[in-house]
């Protein structure tokens, strides 16, 4: 997700962070979207393996999930009004393109396998809208797969590698459903961990650790991604505050000693699947 926890006095809010938390919110104190009161986790989740085959509690069903993402991708689309920009924008064609070839790398069975994706029974509908703010250097990507992208992350996001690492990130989060495990964890500990983030840390990192994977596999290179979170956090330190772009995420450190480590595995991984090294999947 893409906006300063550790904000300084007076820096606005992303509406990207708002329309997340909204999510949360909504789907954990009110039922969110009409997906109904919580009784506990959906049917067939209670405590299943999720990514890295971690357990994973999730709260809301796939269908859940599905509607959850439409009703405040709308809504999030009627509020920013004319700032949406035309689909035959350069900027809109320019992250759909991107956008496209990451999707396809998220269908590669052996990929999902490697990571432990829950991909089964679930729908993604793909879609994503540019809004026009400078000022924004954010992007979000809702459950179900509907993607907010600000021209604020554009102007960051020098080359199409470093936009892939943005755009790959967000997709991670919905692709390991971490809004419906905030859900989840919000109602087992309370409603206040809604309230205070959109994802944690460890769901960071883990959007982190599938973005590169992803990116790497969609024909992109993985050590943009370091260069791009160097940048990121350089940019922050010359300003004084976080970019937006550096929301409830690890520090610059944490992160780019993460990335460096998985940058060789992502690689080695797209060069097996290239020369038809990786295992079938099994029957």
């Amino acid at each position: 997700m893409v906006e300063s926890a550790r904000r300084a006095p007076g820096v606005t809010v992303g509406r990207g962070t708002w329309v997340l938390r909204a999510v949360l919110c909504w789907a954990g104190l009110a039922g969110g979207f009409a997906v109904g009161v919580w009784e506990g986790p959906a049917r067939g989740q209670e405590d299943r393996k999720g990514p890295g085959r971690r357990p994973q509690r999730l709260a809301l069903t796939p269908e859940q999930e599905l509607e959850l993402g439409r009703q405040a991708y709308r809504k999030a689309l009627q509020e920013a009004g004319r700032e949406v920009l035309p689909p035959d924008s350069p900027e809109a064609k320019r992250v759909r393109r991107i956008t496209d070839r990451i999707i396809k790398a998220a269908q590669i069975e052996p990929l999902q396998r490697e990571i432990n994706l829950r991909v089964k029974d679930y729908r993604f509908e793909w879609e994503v809208n540019v809004l026009r703010d400078d000022r924004r250097a954010n992007a979000l990507c809702l459950p179900g797969g509907k993607m907010l992208v600000y021209t604020g992350i554009l102007q960051v996001a020098r080359s199409d590698d470093q936009l892939a690492t943005v755009l790959s990130h967000e997709m991670a989060h919905a692709l390991a459903h971490h809004a419906s495990e905030r859900v989840a964890r919000g109602k087992a500990d309370g409603v206040a961990v809604l309230r205070n983030k959109a994802y944690d840390r460890q769901q960071e990192a883990e959007a982190d650790h599938i973005g590169v994977f992803l990116m790497t596999f969609a024909g992109y290179d993985p050590g943009e991604a370091v260069h791009f979170w160097e940048r990121m956090g350089q940019a922050g330190r010359d300003k004084g505050r976080l970019p937006e772009i550096l929301s409830d995420h690890p520090s610059d450190a944490q992160r780019i000693r993460a990335l460096a480590k998985w940058v060789p595995a992502a690689r080695a991984g797209k060069k097996a699947y290239d020369k038809g090294r990786i295992a079938p999947a099994r029957r």
